[in-house]
């Protein structure tokens, strides 16, 4: 009996690992067919997207890469001198790094950001998992927040 209920639990996880795999495999031949590393092409969106500015530091990119400072540096140089992407200093803080996609770097994720919104609508077939956008995470996190004052009887918080 007690087999079958693992099964339950782990046979989902299990397709959405596959499933997520698969994606990420995709996504790393995308990026070498553009004639960027995958990581180069992390490193892009995570400039144009993570912070919603447009542009980030280098700590703000080792914490969406998940990467040591140092790797992150070394590829932001990488990135660099293959004019993908663009640094500069502040004068009076050398150490604020400011990172931005050349116009170079904008065609190369534009032209992969549309490979791959193609391939999450893939992806999302019935899943239940919503990749495409962020406007699923904002409406879970709303109704957690909503059932949260709900349970402690602050307000009068409706959930749909």
């Amino acid at each position: 009996m007690r087999h079958r209920g693992i099964s339950k639990t782990i046979q989902p996880l299990a397709q959405f690992r596959y499933r997520l795999r698969r994606f990420l495999r995709f996504s790393e031949k995308a990026a070498r067919a553009a004639g960027v590393t995958p990581q180069q092409h992390q490193l892009m969106l995570g400039i144009a997207g993570f912070t919603g500015r447009g542009w980030a530091t280098i700590s703000e990119l080792q914490e969406f890469l998940q990467e040591r400072h140092n790797a992150v540096v070394a590829l932001v140089n990488r990135a660099a001198r293959a004019r993908l992407v663009r640094k500069s200093t502040v004068a009076r803080d050398r150490r604020f790094v400011r990172v931005d996609l050349t116009p170079a770097g904008h065609v190369r994720l534009a032209k992969l950001s549309a490979l791959h919104r193609r391939e999450l609508a893939r992806f999302h077939d019935g899943s239940g998992i919503a990749l495409s956008s962020g406007r699923a995470e904002g409406q879970a996190r709303r109704a957690r927040n909503a059932d949260g004052k709900a349970r402690r009887g602050a307000g009068s918080a409706k959930i749909a």
